[in-house]
């Protein structure tokens, strides 16, 4: 039997670029998979926190990513998350690979936000103007990757964080920091053409006048079913994609709750495969929504296509 492969972070990183990730996830959907029929994750206690088991099976592999979440780990210096994904044959259940985690999510991510809005990013004309809510791995990936596919350089990239001091060198070199009540901070809200929320933030983090008609607007930070990084009145006005509807109003604060608020119902989410496909036309005239909550098969495809690079790069 082969030895199953490892892929580290640093050999991710090399063998995949965010373009290429973000051709993966829409070449998945437009092969024709529903995220709909991805298999369910589970997510067992332990006495230091818990598992998060994710697995799937999309064509020829099947895999599961396993993570960790253990609140007090950054009090002891290790990181609150981590990861390991185990890539296997999905006929025969053999172990192809095993790959980083950690860097598996921080790739696959900001994949999928693009790959959703893609159709609408493709739209703009002039340079984009971007605005990013958070500056930790995820907000960086989301300017790599926006940056990665966009056909000219990024006109404007502004970071907002509530302790600009504490930004780290990385994120000041991709662009601008401002403070969230500094008076810079609002007035790039108002003129950014995509704005990318990737926080811990249980509540709003802007209002919905502050955006613009034709933003696209990408949410990735709250995982939980009463939180959220975005008001009502902003998802009453847009064209809301999510990865799956069921999944969405399960799992995804800032749809459960635009819901309860009476803002949107179940059957106004558009799915980011037929927004990918055009079965479903979005309007030029409002606001793009994407809000993401993470499914396994994202994981497992850019796993597998991380994987057939290192293959072909041999």
């Amino acid at each position: 039997m082969t030895t199953p492969r490892h892929l580290d972070a640093a050999t991710i990183t090399a063998a995949l670029s965010p373009a290429a990730a973000v051709g993966a996830i829409a070449d998945a959907l437009l092969g024709g998979y529903d995220p709909a029929s991805d298999i369910a994750r589970a997510s067992p206690h332990t006495s230091s926190g818990q598992f998060l088991l994710m697995p799937s099976e999309v064509a020829d592999v099947a895999g599961v990513k396993v993570a960790t979440v253990a609140p007090d780990n950054p009090d002891i210096g290790l990181p609150r998350i981590q990861a390991s994904y185990l890539l296997y044959d999905a006929k025969t259940l053999t172990l192809r690979a095993t790959l980083d985690g950690t860097a598996l999510t921080a790739l696959r991510t900001p994949a999928v936000s693009v790959a959703a809005v893609r159709p609408v990013l493709d739209r703009f004309t002039e340079p984009l103007r971007v605005v990013v809510y958070g500056a930790g791995p995820q907000a960086i990936g989301h300017v790599q990757t926006l940056a990665a596919i966009a056909p000219d350089p990024l006109a404007e990239v502004t970071f907002i964080v509530r302790h600009p001091e504490a930004a780290a060198p990385g994120v000041r070199e991709l662009g601008e920091v401002a403070g969230t009540k500094e008076s810079r901070a609002r007035t790039a809200v108002r003129g950014a053409q995509v704005i990318v929320c990737a926080t811990t933030a249980r509540t709003p983090l802007f209002p919905a006048e502050a955006v613009a008609s034709n933003a696209v607007v990408i949410a990735v930070g709250s995982h939980e079913p009463d939180a959220r990084e975005l008001p009502s009145a902003l998802l009453a006005r847009s064209t809301v994609i999510v990865e799956d509807p069921g999944t969405a109003l399960r799992e995804a604060g800032d749809i459960i709750l635009a819901v309860d608020d009476g803002a949107i119902t179940g059957e106004d989410l558009v799915p980011m495969r037929d927004a990918l496909t055009g079965t479903t036309a979005i309007p030029t005239d409002r606001p793009t929504v994407f809000k993401s909550v993470g499914m396994s098969w994202q994981d497992l495809v850019i796993a597998n296509a991380a994987l057939r690079a290192t293959v072909h790069q041999l």
